[in-house]
């Protein structure tokens, strides 16, 4: 039985926590966060209301699920992997390239059990395109066209009103949502990226795109009807649901508890009356060792849906959507569909289509057996995938195109 220490029990720590309890080879023995509503989800764990105070003490765990705010990662990463702690690391790492590194180097001082949760390496449909693509079926990769499909209301919820609507108070778009999507193309491709380029910026969501007669919430709004980013129309319908997103609007989840939320809260305002600044549209065009390309597209304005991919390679290709993957045999000419249908959706709410109880089971694995095999991404990779995205970022903004420095180990 691994034990674990839950640091931030927000609704990732507590999904991921709650996949290692339900699994029956782990059990929290400690959580720390500053709300009690939130200690309380553990409550055969020990409480803490600051990391801190369980840092400072002998070790008390196996293993630490680091699940803060995205800029609060470093410090409880780099005192819990001196405390002896192997480390479940929440996407991404940190908001700076040198905090990274930092996490990086104290992962590996210390020879910590680390990973990052890059759950969509850790699904059936992934772990089946990455055998047939490692097969040779499609010969050698070539090109790749990725999309990830944010969807119109989860870009509202998350990034135009939510945590992750300012790159000053968490981090730009590219490396809060789609770390997930540059780590994966690292990952089926199993090559590193050399060159970046970068196009996108905040399309829909301004000031100047409000409607007539709209109001600051939409609670008020006399056009509120009439428009795809409603609050009524996303949350209402799961009133008395404690899942996400309504998870996060407020601890009482009833109808009662949801319209003081949209009354009072974040979660309430007009889509163009926030003080937003993150992209809505991103597309990021990567070269990788040995010259294959890929294109990749990241935009709100899609139903919530898996990510859908094509990859091109010198005898074949194949289509995939996340459930199902189509491939084309250029030298016999047949087509064949495999179905790889996840357990659950592609969000948060979904389990990640079956990836993060993948990415949980992997950990425990990890930890219980001190063999680091099955866990997909090293240290080095998961930075080598967020390098990717602040280069992406800083062609977007200054309009050229960026070189990586150096290489990674190739990806497993």
């Amino acid at each position: 039985m691994v034990t674990l220490a839950v640091v931030g029990a927000g609704s990732r720590g507590t999904s991921y926590a709650r996949h290692a309890i339900a699994s029956g080879r782990a059990e929290v023995v400690a959580v720390a966060d500053p709300l009690a509503v939130r200690r309380d989800r553990f409550p055969e764990a020990t409480p803490y209301t600051d990391w801190r105070a369980l840092a400072a003490l002998p070790r008390q765990a196996d293993a630490v699920i680091i699940a803060t705010q995205d800029a609060d990662h470093v410090e409880p990463a780099e005192r819990f992997a001196e405390r002896g702690y192997d480390i479940l690391l929440e996407k991404p790492m940190a908001v700076s390239e040198k905090d990274c590194h930092r996490i990086v180097a104290a992962a590996e001082r210390h020879d910590a059990v680390f990973a990052v949760c890059h759950v969509m390496r850790y699904t059936s449909y992934t772990r089946t395109l990455k055998s047939l693509l490692d097969a040779g079926r499609i010969g050698e990769i070539v090109s790749v066209q990725h999309l990830e499909p944010v969807g119109w209301w989860h870009q509202a919820h998350s990034y135009v009103r939510g945590n992750w609507r300012r790159a000053d108070q968490s981090t730009f778009m590219l490396l809060a949502k789609s770390s997930h999507d540059l780590d994966w193309l690292v990952h089926i491709t199993g090559r590193s990226v050399t060159r970046v380029s970068s196009f996108g910026g905040l399309h829909h969501f301004r000031p100047e795109n409000k409607p007539e007669g709209a109001a600051g919430r939409c609670l008020d709004c006399a056009v509120e009807a009439d428009c795809p980013y409603s609050a009524l129309r996303i949350y209402l319908p799961l009133a008395g649901q404690d899942v996400w997103p309504v998870s996060v609007l407020s601890e009482d989840v009833s109808e009662r508890g949801l319209l003081e939320a949209l009354r009072t809260g974040p979660y309430g305002r007009c889509v163009y009356d926030c003080d937003n600044d993150v992209v809505d549209h991103q597309v990021v065009n990567m070269e990788f060792e040995g010259g294959a390309t890929a294109s990749f597209t990241m935009t709100g304005f899609t139903p919530a849906a898996h990510r859908q991919t094509r990859i091109f390679g010198t005898r074949g290709s194949v289509e995939g959507d996340g459930e199902r993957l189509t491939i084309h045999d250029f030298v016999t000419r047949e087509v064949e569909t495999v179905d790889t249908r996840p357990m659950g959706d592609s969000t948060a709410a979904g389990g990640h289509g079956g990836g993060d109880q993948g990415l949980v089971d992997a950990f425990l694995t990890a930890v219980a057996t001190r063999d680091r095999s099955p866990i997909l991404s090293s240290p080095g990779e998961s930075l080598h995938s967020h390098l990717i995205a602040w280069a992406a970022e800083r062609s977007r903004l200054n309009g050229e195109t960026v070189t990586l420095e150096g290489t990674t180990p190739h990806a497993r």
